[in-house]
């Protein structure tokens, strides 16, 4: 984090630019899944924006270091290099009204304290082309391992996606039971938003890249609503501890990238955080869980 962050700050932005014209135009999905990111072998897309009778989509191309807004019939991308955030959201709209779409958005940050319009963001910010080239590699990395673990679980679970108000890259596991209603309180952010996201008990583990009060990047775990007892659950590997100033379980990137075995260092830690949240908060797990699943293979159906 500490070699790139005023490029995370920036691409952070970006992202929320790029994400809020998928919001704009998608129905409510579960849990605010509507608005999300997607990893591509290139870098981040918002997929298919329905834009009135336009599908379009806008890819963040990291290996060129382009945004890319294409649809069935155009192509036009525009370079990602050093400027202002009104800048981006200029060439942004530019792009996507030269593709036929209509980029109306909320213009305004979302989950930062200090929410600056985009428009008026007009202090040039740097575009380290390397480092955004190293967490593209570390976010696919951490796709295959979270859509791998997702393969264990027969409930409700979510895709690994990124979303861009907390700019973290995450996969949830649902219960299946209601939650209490969530206090809110995030910076810039509907507290009925929060609420649709909390709205059933869930078992949530990311990837952020540093920020937000972390001058690392870190895996989490957490509950909600935190079951009596989860933090003293034993997790691991040794390196993850329990964060008492942020209620989850904590790993650091760095940790699992020097480790001699990088998916099986996280795969551990996401599914005994997962057993912590399943076994303090006395989920139905016989109904919940399965084997973790492999290429040709169905499931197992036990009809006893």
């Amino acid at each position: 984090y500490t070699e790139w962050p005023e490029t995370r700050s920036a691409l952070h932005l970006w992202t929320q630019i790029v994400g809020k014209y998928r919001l704009a135009h998608s129905p409510w999905d579960n849990h605010g899944w509507h608005v999300t990111l997607y990893v591509t072998p290139r870098g981040l897309t918002t997929g298919p924006v329905f834009d009135g009778k336009t599908a379009v989509s806008l890819t963040f191309d990291f290996r060129d270091h382009v945004l890319v807004g294409e649809t069935g019939n155009a192509r036009d991308s525009f370079a990602l290099q050093a400027m202002s955030v009104s800048e981006f959201l200029r060439r942004t709209t530019a792009l996507v009204e030269k593709l036929g779409g209509q980029f109306q958005i909320h213009g305004a940050p979302n989950e930062v304290a200090e929410a600056v319009p985009f428009a008026e963001d007009t202090a040039s910010r740097p575009y380290d082309a390397g480092a955004v080239g190293h967490f593209h590699q570390a976010l696919l990395n951490i796709d295959r391992v979270f859509k791998r673990f997702s393969t264990g679980f027969l409930g409700k679970v979510s895709p690994a996606h990124l979303f861009w108000g907390s700019f973290d890259f995450a996969v949830t596991r649902f219960s299946g039971r209601e939650a209490p209603r969530h206090p809110g309180g995030v910076p810039n952010l509907p507290d009925s938003v929060t609420e649709e996201a909390y709205s059933h008990e869930v078992s949530s583990a990311g990837f952020w890249p540093g920020g937000g009060g972390s001058d690392e990047a870190m895996f989490y775990s957490y509950a909600y609503p935190v079951p009596d007892g989860f933090s003293e659950r034993a997790v691991v590997p040794a390196a993850a501890r329990f964060s008492e100033d942020l209620g989850e379980f904590l790993l650091p990137y760095e940790a699992v990238r020097t480790s001699n075995d990088p998916e099986r260092e996280l795969m551990t830690f996401l599914q005994t955080t997962y057993e912590a949240a399943a076994v303090a908060g006395n989920w139905k797990r016989k109904a919940l869980e399965c084997d973790i699943g492999a290429p040709g293979i169905p499931r197992a159906v036990d009809y006893s």
